[in-house]
């Protein structure tokens, strides 16, 4: 069951992604101009998101892949481009209907589940692939493990995500944030040793018969985050 500490920050997110930032975050996943600052964001989620769907089969077809945290739906469309049969999910009710939207506005129909929850609802049912990218980086450490151990038993094949790294530059950005009004905040982003993540992940129940396979850093300006992949054993 999901902590309080987990649901709380939950509330945030779909508070802030629906009432603040829908049209900055539909502008900066399109390829509509930004500023030099979200141009380098833009560019790291780009390199992430190809990074992730790499580690992927080529061919997705008959696999079932949930895209945990879907946001406007990017890597959703690409998986199922592929072949994927995807559930794609999102707290924010305004970031799926610009999903859905994206998604019906290409030439192909495309097997895409579209959903607005938590992505760790266990009436999702069961996947071959998870997908989390940018999405666990909003929570502890401990809160980020106790997620990943709930979608685990409902995965046959491979979950691959990202999460914040503690590093000098991220420190100062995440302490800058923390200055700003509060109503302006975006929800910090919680920076997280990656060698304690490994600790934990090592010694959580629900990770048993799993291990930690692929690695990569991708520092793209003010966009800074680190991709892992689990397997099957």
């Amino acid at each position: 069951m999901p902590t309080l500490s987990y649901i709380e920050r939950r509330w945030q997110l779909e508070t802030y992604f629906d009432r603040t930032a829908k049209d900055a975050w539909a502008r900066l996943t399109s390829d509509a101009p930004v500023g030099r600052i979200r141009a380098t964001v833009r560019a790291g989620r780009d390199s992430m998101r190809e990074t992730l769907l790499d580690w992927l089969p080529k061919d997705l077809s008959d696999a079932r892949l949930l895209d945990a945290g879907c946001g406007t739906g990017t890597l959703a469309i690409d998986a199922a481009r592929r072949g994927a049969s995807v559930t794609a999910v999102d707290i924010s009710q305004s970031l799926v209907r610009i999903a859905k939207d994206r998604a019906r506005a290409g030439q192909q129909p495309l097997a895409i589940d579209f959903r607005v929850g938590d992505m760790l609802a266990p009436t999702l049912g069961t996947f071959d692939h998870v997908v989390a990218m940018d999405s666990l980086i909003h929570y502890t450490t401990p809160d980020m493990v106790r997620a990943l151990g709930m979608l685990l038993p409902r995965v046959r094949r491979s979950v691959v995500f990202t999460f914040a790294p503690r590093t000098p530059l991220l420190s100062m950005m995440h302490a800058v944030g923390r200055a700003f009004p509060r109503s302006d905040r975006a929800p910090s982003i919680e920076p997280v040793r990656e060698a304690h993540l490994r600790t934990l992940l090592a010694a959580d129940k629900s990770a048993k018969g799993w291990r930690l396979a692929r690695s990569r850093r991708i520092t793209s300006g003010f966009y800074i985050s680190h991709a892992l992949e689990l397997v099957r054993a």
